[in-house]
């Protein structure tokens, strides 16, 4: 097997198969990012860090979104554009759905599996490549 989706190199919080939810601000906060804005900035971080994002996770109910996994208790030191919303411990019940890293997972799936070197993604990073591209669209709009 590869290195990088070794059972034992991957998150104890990474179910074996199928998919399950997990409480956010324990082993990570989450940024979702609904649409295609989703879709541009998680394409942007998988190009900004030659694509070694960490883990990013993609659903394919409703509008479609994205969730960007980062270290815990770091997405409440920003304030998120319309569009994305943090998702933290001790604000209601917020839960990540997460999938294995193999076998049948629908509705989701992995933009991008953590490893040893970058189990999360930068939540700085993050919040700078989202604030570009919404400027990005943003202008085009006027």
């Amino acid at each position: 097997m590869e290195p990088k989706t070794s059972p034992d190199l991957m998150p104890a919080w990474i179910p074996a198969r199928g998919h399950a939810l997990r409480h956010a601000g324990i082993y990570f906060d989450a940024v979702r990012i609904v649409g295609l804005l989703g879709e541009q900035v998680a394409y942007e971080v998988m190009q900004f860090t030659d694509f070694q994002a960490g883990p990013i996770i993609r659903s394919l109910v409703g509008e479609r979104s994205t969730y960007f996994l980062v270290p815990p208790g770091s997405a409440r030191s920003h304030r998120w554009p319309v569009g994305a919303d943090a998702f933290v411990r001790g604000e209601g019940a917020a839960f990540v759905g997460v999938p294995a890293v193999e076998g049948l997972t629908y509705p989701l799936d992995w933009r991008s599996l953590p490893t040893a070197q970058v189990p999360f993604v930068d939540t700085e990073l993050l919040f700078e490549l989202l604030n570009s591209v919404v400027e990005a669209e943003n202008c085009e709009v006027t």
